[in-house]
């Protein structure tokens, strides 16, 4: 059995090289058109929050009434997202009248998406789970998001001869350098993310011979192979789609690389390091490590800080957590699964739209189900705990914020 994930690229492909002439080419965009202040005045009214400032301001707590709010002390729109976000609002202004795509979801962001189509950013459509370029002209303007996007539709893109708008997030490219540096060496990378998630789609085109663990299960799955062997067949079954075309875990987990989709789990992917370090140590010995095993941090700043921030959190005497975030965010995710590992009662929602009346709140469990839970909010005097995700602007948190007052005042009443 081979690994059935498919990449539309010869193999010989230098995307190294590939990227360095795209970034050279006139038609290439990385850095906006010079409209940051006109930009940066039109983010401030539509995604900024003077409630959020003010809370910020003392000391992340709001108290009104019976509700306490207790607000992460890092949490929303990171420098990356803030960036990509700008760069796409300056896209349409600089190209006021030509077409415009995004490869994906600028951010996962339901509110900033749905922003991007009232300005006429059109979404590439996708047909039977993949995407068509067909619509795309030569001319058009096509903008990358966030995430980045695969070597495969930059090389689409570019014989097109496509205006190439690129916000791909610094943090991401780091990641994308690092398998680079894995394939010159022909160590396999061994990636920590989700196979089906944009930017691990985008990481592992970048990539030679690798391998998508999605946790620290997995990751010893894969460790205890290197060690012990196994059955070849179960483990191209168990990871088909998480792999390169024609992946042999019997010779290409002899040199390993680490990686990582750059919002998983800070603690996980660390675990993950240490494994695979230990599992090569154990095989080939502590002074041939370095001839199977390279390791670098690309663990994201921003998902990091937001982390922590999480953790401090939820060591305080919370009744409850809100947790805000697009329902395909992953860094959101991660923020929900730490609440959940502390057994606070934690609600991931995407909008204020989310919070019912009647005291029902629709809310994503951590399996990716929705569900409607009644009589969420306490009667009494309550402490709330309150982070997004990093794509989740300030005015969506406040929206939250004023409706849980609101709907505590109406059960005060009742």
């Amino acid at each position: 059995r081979k690994c059935e994930r498919v990449i539309f690229v010869e193999k010989t492909m230098d995307t190294k090289a590939f990227k360095r002439s795209l970034q050279h080419s006139e038609n290439y965009h990385r850095k906006g058109f010079g409209h940051q202040e006109e930009v940066a005045s039109q983010l401030q009214s539509e995604y900024q929050s003077q409630l959020i400032q003010q809370i910020r301001n003392n000391n992340y707590t709001l108290t009104r009434g019976d509700v306490t709010i207790r607000l992460a002390e890092a949490f929303g729109f990171c420098w990356g997202v803030e960036r990509a976000v700008a760069m796409a609002y300056e896209t349409r202004k600089h190209f006021p009248t030509e077409r415009i795509w995004i490869t994906n979801e600028i951010i996962h962001n339901p509110s900033v998406n749905q922003r991007m189509r009232e300005m006429k950013v059109e979404f590439i459509p996708v047909t039977a789970g993949k995407k068509d370029f067909s619509v795309v002209e030569t001319g058009d303007v096509v903008i990358l998001p966030a995430f980045g996007a695969s070597v495969q539709e930059m090389q689409i893109l570019n014989d097109k001869g496509c205006k190439i708008v690129d916000t791909t997030c610094p943090w991401v490219s780091k990641v994308w350098n690092t398998v680079e540096k894995h394939k010159k060496r022909e160590y396999t990378s061994i990636i920590h993310g989700k196979y089906k998630h944009e930017e691990t789609i985008a990481t592992s085109s970048f990539a030679g011979k690798y391998l998508i663990v999605l946790n620290l299960k997995e990751a010893e799955y894969v460790a205890n192979y290197i060690l012990h062997g196994g059955n070849r067949e179960e483990f191209l079954a168990k990871f088909s789609k998480a792999c390169s075309p024609g992946f042999d875990p019997d010779k290409d987990l002899e040199m390993i690389g680490i990686a990582n989709q750059t919002t998983m789990l800070k603690s996980e992917t660390e675990q993950i390091g240490k494994l695979f370090e230990y599992t090569m140590m154990q095989k080939y010995g502590p002074a041939n490590l370095n001839d199977h095993f390279q390791s670098f941090n690309t663990i994201c700043d921003a998902t990091q800080e937001r982390q922590d921030a999480m953790l401090e959190l939820v060591e305080q005497k919370l009744d409850l957590m809100i947790v805000i975030g697009g329902f395909n965010s992953s860094n959101t995710t991660q923020l929900q699964q730490i609440a959940f590992e502390q057994g606070i009662a934690s609600y991931h929602i995407d909008s204020v739209d989310r919070i019912l009346f009647e005291n029902r709140i629709e809310h994503r469990l951590l399996n990716g189900n929705l569900e409607i839970t009644n009589n969420w909010l306490p009667d009494g005097e309550i402490v709330i705990g309150v982070t997004s995700g990093a794509s989740t602007p300030d005015k969506v948190v406040e929206d939250v914020i004023e409706r849980i007052f609101e709907l505590k005042s109406i059960v005060a009443i009742a």
